[in-house]
C-alpha cells in the first residue's frame, strides 16, 4: 500500500486528525466531507480534498497532498489542479493547501515560481518529524507519525497506540476502526512479518476475547448459528466485519460460501450510501455483471452522457436516471436492485458502522469502458 493510500484512508476514517494536524479543533471534522474530485483539463485529480459539509463561506476547502518522496513537479501539478478546479467549479469557500512531508528534506520548494505561495496563510507545509509535543498530546497525530517512525521501535508504538485507544476510545466499533487502522499501518511498514505476528505485536488476538466479541458472537449463535441455520449467521457478518475480519475468515469461521459473505458484506455497505450514490453503485454493477443488457449503441450513449459531467455522484445520477426512461429492461433492472433499499416495508438499518467506499466518476467510466463482449 502506498503511503498516501494510508493517509487518505485514514482521514477517511477519522477526519478529525487532519483538522489537529493543522492546529485546528478536531470537531471542526463534523462540518467537512473527506472526498475526492476529477479536474476534467488534463485529468487531473484531486485524491485528498475536505468539502465543507453545508455551504457556510466562512469555511474554507482544503486540498490535501502526502509527498513521500521528492518530487520536483509536485507544485507546478498541484497549484495547476488548485486553480484548475477553482475555474471549474467555483466553490463558494475559500481556499487552503496542506502538503504532508515525512521531513523537510524531502520538500524541492521551487521558490522561482511559488516562494510567494509559501508566505500566504492559504498553504500549509506539515513536517512529521517536526511535530513534537502535539504527537504525543493526541492518538490521531501519534498515528500519523507512526507511519515515519523506525521499523525498530515501530511496533513498541504501535502497541501503545492499541493501549491507548482501549483506554480512552470508550465506543468499540470506533475503537475497532482505530485499531485496525494501526495494525494496516504496521502491515505496510513490516512487509516480512505475517498478519498473525503483527496482531500478536499489537495484542489484537487479546480481542477476541472481549465483550464485543463475544456479544456479536453470542447473539449469532442465540439466533442458530449452533443449528447452522443460515438467515442467522448472515445476521453475524456486519459484527465480524467490524471487528476486522475478512471475508475469508468470516466464510471459514461461519461455514459458508466466499459468495454469499461477499453479498451480505455488500448489501451492508450499500445502506451507507445516499440514493444517488446507490443508483450509481448499482449501475455499475449492471454494466460490470448484466452487461448483456447494454447494446453497443447503448455503452456509446452512456459513455458520451456522461463525460462532460464533473465528479458529481448527485448530477451523475440525474443524468442516468433519464437516459434509463427509454429503456425498460435496463430500469426493470436497476429498479430491482433498489428496491430492497427503497421499499418503504424494508427494514435494512444496521448499528454496525462499516465503511461504505463511494462509487465515483471514474469507477462509472471503468465500468463502461469493459471490455466484455456484447452479444
Amino acid at each position: 500500500m502506498k503511503t498516501d493510500t494510508i493517509f487518505y484512508s485514514l482521514f477517511q476514517a477519522f477526519p478529525s486528525i487532519f483538522f489537529e494536524l493543522i492546529d485546528r479543533a478536531p470537531e471542526e471534522a463534523a462540518n467537512y466531507e473527506f472526498t475526492s474530485r476529477e479536474v476534467k483539463q488534463l485529468a487531473f485529480r484531486l485524491d485528498g480534498l475536505f468539502l465543507p459539509a453545508i455551504e457556510t463561506p466562512d469555511k474554507p476547502f482544503y486540498i490535501v497532498e502526502v509527498q513521500f518522496q521528492p518530487n520536483e513537479e509536485l507544485y507546478y501539478r498541484l497549484f495547476a489542479e488548485l486553480f484548475l478546479y477553482l475555474r471549474q467549479y467555483k466553490p463558494p469557500h475559500p481556499w487552503r493547501v496542506v502538503v504532508i512531508y515525512p521531513t523537510r528534506s524531502v520538500e524541492i520548494e521551487q521558490t522561482l515560481h511559488f516562494g510567494e505561495f509559501f508566505n500566504l496563510n492559504s498553504v500549509t507545509r506539515i513536517y512529521l518529524d517536526e511535530l513534537g509535543s502535539a504527537a504525543d498530546a493526541s492518538m490521531g497525530v501519534k498515528a500519523v507519525k507512526l507511519v515515519t517512525e523506525p521499523e525498530e521501535t515501530a511496533g513498541e508504538l504501535a502497541r501503545s497506540l492499541v493501549d491507548r485507544a482501549q483506554q480512552q476510545l470508550a465506543d468499540e466499533a470506533n475503537q475497532r476502526n482505530f485499531i485496525n487502522l494501526v495494525e494496516t499501518i504496521l502491515v505496510y511498514k513490516l512487509p516480512n512479518k505475517s498478519r498473525k505476528e503483527i496482531a500478536i505485536m499489537l495484542g489484537l488476538s487479546e480481542l477476541r476475547n472481549t465483550r464485543y466479541f463475544q456479544e456479536v458472537f453470542e447473539e449469532g449463535k442465540q439466533e442458530g448459528i449452533e443449528e447452522g441455520k443460515k438467515e442467522a449467521k448472515q445476521k453475524a457478518i456486519p459484527g465480524l466485519v467490524a471487528l476486522g475480519l475478512s471475508i475469508e475468515q468470516i466464510a471459514q469461521a461461519l461455514d459458508l460460501s466466499l459468495d454469499s459473505v461477499r453479498e451480505k458484506v455488500k448489501f451492508v455497505r450499500r445502506q451507507k450510501l445516499s440514493l444517488s450514490a446507490l443508483k450509481i453503485d448499482i449501475f455499475i454493477e449492471l454494466l460490470t455483471e448484466q452487461r448483456s443488457l447494454f447494446s453497443s449503441e447503448d455503452l456509446t450513449e452512456v459513455e458520451q452522457l456522461v463525460a462532460p459531467f464533473p465528479d458529481d455522484i448527485g448530477i451523475l445520477a440525474t443524468a442516468i436516471s433519464s437516459w434509463l426512461e427509454n429503456r425498460t429492461t435496463i430500469e426493470e433492472a436497476q429498479r430491482q436492485c433498489l428496491e430492497p433499499f427503497t421499499s418503504p416495508s424494508s427494514d435494512v438499518k444496521s448499528e454496525i458502522q462499516l465503511a461504505s467506499e463511494q462509487p465515483n466518476k471514474q469507477a462509472l467510466q471503468n465500468a463502461i469502458a469493459l471490455d466484455s463482449p456484447n452479444p
